[in-house]
């Protein structure tokens, strides 16, 4: 990619066998850069690290939901039988039903819950985005919108969206896209990203107040068990997290510091330790276990961070 820095080196035997390379926006709690690497002007897709923001963009235009259904709003779950059956009652709230989703079909993320789910073939709801999907139907329906043209990026709900993520990032979307899941999908740069989360944490507005704790209170709902938002957000009083697909991770602390990664090879691989290297820039030792790079039956390497 375009002017990046190596992230992370993957170490075996003393020697570096491969790099991450991408993007780093850390933000001090006043909003200026306390460490970068790459060009953080870069501008990417933040997939679905957005995701707090356009459930902000939903709450500000009528949506009301609980926060445990507002964590899910905001998640990319992994398809257990708590999230199905939140994006459910998400639906009901409003007179409708799974077949009103337009998500991808997809079975379950999480490892347990692709078990559970066995050789089902692929649902709407089962998608790791029917929680956001189910929310966006539910803003619709409060404003008399079309449910039927929801994903359309002309859509009242899909630009209103665009506004809150432009006024959080203090920047413009130049390019709509779409993400995996067909929502619209809005180019942003690897620092407005970082500016979206440090605003959100910090803001004033109980919009964006309501949206930030619920994510916290229920992280479970945000990813699902053993998964790394949900993890740290477990571990860490006060610490918001948001993943994204091709490798893009937003994080925030209580007081407004906060983080946006970018990898650009697309691989999570490298995630925890990057992040564990970031919040420890900050001052958090979070409990991790280093990656094990192994030779035969040994332990001989690991991924090592290199900001």
């Amino acid at each position: 990619m375009f002017n990046d820095a190596v992230l992370a080196e993957y170490v075996r035997d003393g020697v570096v066998e491969s790099e991450h390379r991408g993007f780093l926006a850390m933000l001090s709690a006043d909003g200026t850069i306390f460490k970068s690497l790459g060009d953080i002007d870069t501008k990417v897709f933040p997939r679905s690290a957005i995701k707090c923001a356009q459930a902000s963009a939903m709450v500000r235009n009528g949506l009301v939901l609980e926060p445990r259904l507002l964590a899910l709003a905001q998640s990319s779950h992994s398809g257990g039988d708590m999230h199905m059956d939140g994006a459910r009652e998400i639906l009901a709230s409003v007179g409708l039903d799974e077949s009103a989703l337009q998500c991808a079909l997809d079975r379950p993320i999480g490892e347990a819950e692709k078990r559970a789910w066995g050789e089902k073939p692929a649902a709407r709801i089962a998608m790791n985005c029917s929680g956001k999907h189910s929310a966006m139907l539910a803003t619709c329906v409060k404003n008399g919108w079309s449910i039927e043209s929801y994903l359309e990026h002309s859509h009242p709900l899909q630009l209103a969206i665009k506004a809150e993520l432009e006024n959080l990032a203090g920047e413009t979307i130049t390019l709509t896209s779409t993400d995996g899941c067909g929502a619209p999908l809005f180019l942003l740069s690897v620092i407005g990203l970082a500016r979206v989360v440090h605003a959100a944490t910090i803001s004033s507005d109980p919009v964006h107040q309501s949206v930030i704790n619920a994510a916290r209170t229920f992280p479970e709902m945000v990813g699902g068990n053993g998964r790394h938002n949900t993890e740290m957000m477990q571990q860490v009083p006060g610490l918001f997290m948001k993943d994204g697909a091709e490798a893009v991770n937003v994080t925030s602390l209580a007081d407004g510091r906060a983080i946006a990664i970018k990898v650009s090879d697309g691989s999570q691989r490298a995630f925890r330790t990057i992040v564990h290297a970031c919040l420890k820039e900050f001052g958090i030792d979070t409990s991790f276990t280093p990656e094990k790079v192994m030779g035969g039956p040994r332990v001989i390497g690991t991924i090592r961070a290199t900001i």
